[in-house]
């Protein structure tokens, strides 16, 4: 269902991180500068018909991508500390694995909310891109995607997210659209079995700072001047952050 790719490390002593994409882009695209910087071994999944995975034969869905995710911590990690962290609808995921975490001993959830837009615009956009490709969405992108100057600044980067969308399989773009729409976990997150941190990007249009605060959590930040793709918008900053947070739950975990 879902193919994993290394990003860096591969120390056995390690600890392992699993890094989730969001709609439309590659993981490596997305997470590569910001892995570098990380002091774990950073593991990447790509959602079907994304990246190095396989179109998608059947229709799936969050709880389906949440249980594949959990599959592959098991079979990564071996026993060793494994965090999670996801973008978008790799958030989406993350906040899943919360309910049922399997190896994962915290989860962090960027750019994500426990219900992402409205029902009928993601199954209106998955018509769409039915019809038209995934190229069409590459325009509407740059805007729900970056900050502001961002495209202008980076162009190299912005380049790579957006070519990865615009190869993506028009299919799997569509059935993940239409998890999306199924998605609602509002009612449930207060049954969560393990730390989480939640951040947003300053200026993210789809869920703005607001909307992430509004969800509880253990941890809570804006990660300045970035939109919806924090971890190739300022991976630096993103890397911090998630040291940070990881780092503390290991420490707590060897108190207890």
């Amino acid at each position: 269902m879902i193919t994993t790719t290394r990003l860096t490390g591969s120390s056995p002593a390690a600890e392992v991180l699993v890094v989730g994409p969001s709609l439309g882009t590659a993981v490596e695209a997305l997470w590569g500068q910001c892995a570098a910087m990380l002091p774990f071994e950073v593991v990447g999944w790509d959602l079907p018909g994304h990246g190095r995975s396989r179109p998608a034969a059947e229709a799936f869905s969050m709880p389906g991508l949440a249980s594949a995710v959990r599959d592959l911590a098991q079979a990564v990690a071996s026993g060793r500390a494994a965090w999670y962290v996801g973008v978008s609808l790799g958030g989406a995921v993350g906040l899943e694995l919360t309910l049922d975490p399997g190896a994962f001993g915290a989860v962090a959830v960027l750019a994500s909310a426990p219900k992402i837009g409205e029902a009928g615009a993601w199954r209106d956009r998955a018509d769409v891109v039915r019809r038209a490709g995934t190229a069409v969405m590459v325009a509407g992108s740059v805007v729900r995607w970056f900050a502001p100057g961002f495209a202008e600044r980076e162009p190299a980067v912005a380049d790579a997210l957006l070519t990865s969308l615009a190869g993506t399989d028009r299919e799997s773009c569509a059935l993940a659209c239409e998890a999306l729409a199924s998605f609602d976990l509002r009612d449930q997150m207060g049954a969560r079995k393990v730390p989480l941190l939640l951040a947003a990007g300053q200026h993210d249009p789809v869920v703005p700072p607001a909307q992430a605060r509004s969800v509880g959590s253990d941890a809570f930040a804006v990660i300045p001047g970035c939109g919806h793709l924090p971890p190739a918008e300022d991976p630096a900053a993103v890397a911090e952050l998630l040291t940070g947070f990881f780092r503390s739950q290991h420490m707590l975990k060897e108190e207890q």
